[in-house]
Order: structure tokens, then sequence, then C-alpha cells
């Protein structure tokens, strides 16, 4: 890797003990550079060291890793901060635990990688410590993971595609979450269970409302189309190329994600070229696509429930008792056999306003969906090592790595394809 920093590590993974960090871990020692500095850090000695007997075990001829004993505390962060030239953490919830080491890198200069899916935390972030970053120089990449990269990355693919063979910007993306057979992990569905413990519904209300991480206000030209009745009751709809869909339980996370991409494209000259990337017209919808429309109905009306839940103290903890705990998660026999396909439809924007042709980006991984959340981080880390992005500090998603880091991820397994739909 070229030398970009006088540091003593490259990387460091905080929560290398966890389900997500164990994975991260293992995928950079089978698959990153043998010479990587690198380190894992958490509380334990002892359990820091079994990952890195287990590393050893997969590949005993490179850098093993170095351990930091570390606490979450801003002084303990701040020295890790300091050691480092990309922390990724994996410690969770984040709105509870992981703003300290957000504000050490912002403060410090250290690039930072995380696996939220709490749209909430990032705009606290935003709002506390964005400044920071940019004085510091440090790239920030909240969302890194499977919430909410791969719809990140479909969009920007398809924006890509449509500007290199038509010249022209890009309106109107449906994205679906295709094929899904994955458990989640004790980790994401404590997030989901004691979100109302670290924000208020205000807080909520505002994070999700529609371009709110923008750093530009959404153009009066941008607004999807209104769901019928129908949909609205079942959750069902029919889109052209992807066939009927539901409601997606991670729609509105992946969309405020999306939607800063598209202000940070739109605002910033040093992305890719200082191209509008994807235009004044353009909109994001997500869905899911169900096995019939009974199966659909029941996703929608599932998720609701799942909503009285979390609104109500007494279901929240009830439910927390039949679930996975934090750190926990399928075993890897089981994982292994998980799937994970996105489908992603866009429209050519026409200089007279109207739809032009329709493009389709296809994106599969078949696997552990944790353990393509390590591959994630680790390849985000590599393309933040070894390719060229001039990008001024400031906190970024995951589009903002551009080609390079999908390429990456192609030839890591989480492959794309694009391509222009017939008539």
């Amino acid at each position: 890797m070229p030398p970009k920093h006088n540091r003593q590590y490259d990387v460091v993974v905080l929560g290398a003990t966890g389900y997500t960090g164990k994975y991260t871990s293992q995928y950079i020692t089978t698959h990153l550079p043998t010479d990587l500095k690198w380190a894992i850090a958490g509380r334990s000695r002892s359990k820091l060291e079994d990952v890195v007997t287990e590393c050893k075990k997969l590949n005993a001829d490179r850098v093993q890793p170095g351990i930091e004993i570390c606490s979450l505390t801003d002084e303990d962060l701040a020295g890790l901060a300091k050691k480092t030239f990309i922390l990724i953490t994996t410690v969770g919830p984040y709105g509870k635990l992981g703003e300290p080491a957000f504000q050490a890198c912002a403060e410090n200069g250290a690039h930072y990688l995380d696996v939220t899916g709490e749209v909430p935390f990032v705009a606290r972030m935003l709002k506390k410590h964005e400044s920071a970053a940019q004085a510091s120089g440090a790239l920030m990449f909240p969302q890194i993971g499977i919430e909410s990269a791969p719809p990140d990355l479909v969009t920007w693919s398809l924006a890509s595609f449509i500007r290199k063979t038509f010249s022209a910007p890009i309106r109107d993306v449906t994205v679906s979450i295709h094929n899904l057979k994955s458990a989640p992990s004790g980790g994401t569905l404590s997030t989901a269970l004691t979100i109302l413990d670290n924000f208020s519904l205000s807080d909520l209300r505002a994070a999700y409302k529609p371009y709110a991480l923008s750093p530009v206000p959404r153009p009066p030209t941008t607004r999807p189309p209104k769901p019928s009745l129908l949909t609205r009751l079942t959750g069902l709809v029919t889109v052209p190329h992807l066939g009927l869909l539901t409601t997606s339980p991670a729609g509105t996370t992946d969309a405020a994600l999306v939607q800063r991409t598209w202000g940070l494209l739109d605002s910033s000259r040093s992305l890719h070229g200082g191209e509008q990337a994807y235009g004044p017209r353009f909109t994001f919808r997500e869905y899911m696509r169900p096995r019939n429309w009974l199966t659909g109905m029941a996703v929608h009306l599932g998720l609701m429930l799942f909503g009285l839940v979390l609104v109500t103290p007494w279901l929240r903890r009830a439910v927390a008792r039949w679930v996975y705990q934090p750190g926990e998660g399928p075993e890897a026999g089981v994982a292994s056999g998980d799937e994970i396909e996105y489908r992603g439809v866009g429209y050519v924007d026409r200089d007279d306003g109207g739809k032009g042709e329709e493009v389709m980006c296809r994106a599969w991984f078949r696997g552990s969906t944790y353990y393509l959340t390590g591959i994630l981080l680790a390849e985000a880390a590599a393309t933040l090592l070894q390719e060229d992005l001039d990008l001024p500090g400031g906190v970024y998603t995951p589009a903002c790595l551009g080609q390079p880091f999908i390429d990456r991820l192609d030839r890591a397994g989480f492959h794309f394809e694009t391509k222009r739909l017939e008539p």
C-alpha cells in the first residue's frame, strides 16, 4: 500500500470481538495486503487475543493485528484516533455508544467507517461534528454496511451508466430488495428495539424527513408519485421490470442516505470530476419483493405492528428477551447460506422533462450478509488507503467512494451488473 500517513496503524477495528467485528477482522486477514499495519480494539484483552488466534489460523503469513485496549471514553478514543489512519467501528447501538468514536476521528483527522442504520445518529453527528471533520481533513463514512450502502451504490451505478451512455442525468429510481435470505444479528435487533431510548420521536421525524441529511435543499422538481390508497393500506405496488413489491423494512433508512448522496454530488465540485451525478428531477423509492401478494401484505402489516412494539416499552422488553442479544447472531454454518440481491431501475431524464430510456442495475451476494458488511468495511478502508479520492474533510456516503469501491466489491463477491433495458 502506498504510504499516505505517518501513524502507527493503517486500520483499527473497534469492536472486533462482536458479531460484525469478527467478520470484518476475518476478511481483512484473508483479503487485504499482508503488510497492512492494523490492530483490533476493545475492552477485553482475552477476547481480543482470541480474535488474533483465529486470524493466525486463517492466514499465518501476514502481519497479525496489534491489540489496543480501549474503553468508550473520550480520552481513550482520542488516543486511538491519533494512532490510526482509519478507524472502523462496529460498536452499537450508535445512538447510545457511537458519538465518542465519531467525535474523536473528526477532531483528530482519522478517517472513519461505521455500520449504523440509525439515521437520527447521522443527523446528530452532522450537526455536532461535521465542521470538525472539515477542519481536520477526516473523511467520515457512516452507514457503510448492509444498511445502507448497497442501495446507495446501486443508485450511483445507474446514474453513472446513464451519464456515460446517454450524457444525461437520471430520474425516478426504484430499488427493490429482490431476494433476502438472512436473519438479523443481536446488534441489529438491539438497535431497532432501543432506538426510542436514544432518540425522541421528534428526532426521528426530523431525521427521516425527505432530504433532511442533504447539504442542499430538495429542488421543487423532485416530487415522487404519491402512493395509491390501496398501496397505503396493503403496501403492495407493481413496478415495471421489478414486478410485485411491498414495503421495505429499510426503505426510509436507505432513502435518507441516497438523498444525502444526491445533495453531496449536487453541491461539491470535488466529487467525481464535478459532475452533477443525478439531476434536478431525481427521486428515490425502495421496496421489497414478496413471494406473493399475501406475504407482501403480511410484511407491510408486520412492519406496522413492529412500529407499535417500538412505541410500547413493555412490548419492547418482552420482544428483547426472545431474540439474539448484542454480540450474537446466526452461526457461521447457517449464515453461509444467506443470499441477498438488489435490483434498481432508473430512467434517463430527457431535456423536455420526460422519462427516457430505462436502465437496470443488479447487485447480488451469496453468503452471510454480516460477512458482506465486513467486506464493505474492509474494502472501503482499502479504497481510502490505495485510491486518490481527492476529497476534502467531511461526512460522506458510500457512493462518494465511486467506481473504485464498486470494482473492489465486485472482485470480492458482491457483484454489480448494469445494463440498458430494451423497450
